[in-house]
């Protein structure tokens, strides 16, 4: 129960921090892809403190043998570069950079009512249901 509570309270506090930064607004996301135009470089300081809270993470968690909530560590140990791999981050890169969306702040974005993260949403969900009917090999 402690974790479910945990998990509950670190997803509200990841969704405020999108909220608070305007990473649910795709206007922002496609203005920090916009070298040639109005560019801003909001997205990249957002990313900036998500590495500076994640790399000491990390180091800790590979430090420790087992979660302090319990469970398992799940940190990914493949180091190289497949099809598959290349495939999916050029879709991801496609759609976020079309729509503005990545599947965090959409979904954070959901309460907001907007028509445009309903379809992105659907069209997420799509994807991963025909990932899982596709022959691939993997789960």
């Amino acid at each position: 129960m402690v974790s479910i509570l945990f998990s509950l309270l670190t997803g509200m506090l990841f969704g405020s921090g999108l909220y608070v930064s305007q990473m649910m607004n795709p206007a922002k996301v496609l203005g920090f892809l916009d070298f040639a135009g109005n560019w801003d470089p909001t997205l990249g300081l957002v990313m900036l403190g998500a590495l500076v809270t994640a790399v000491p993470g990390f180091a800790l968690a590979r430090r420790r043998t087992e979660p302090i909530l319990g469970g398992k560590f799940r940190i990914p140990d493949r180091s190289d570069i497949d099809l598959p791999l290349v495939t999916g981050a050029a879709l991801f890169g496609l759609g976020w950079g079309l729509s503005g969306f990545c599947p965090g702040p959409a979904l954070a974005a959901l309460g907001t009512g907007v028509t445009n993260v309903y379809v992105f949403v659907t069209a997420m969900v799509a994807g991963m249901l025909s990932y899982r009917l596709l022959p691939s090999g993997r789960p």
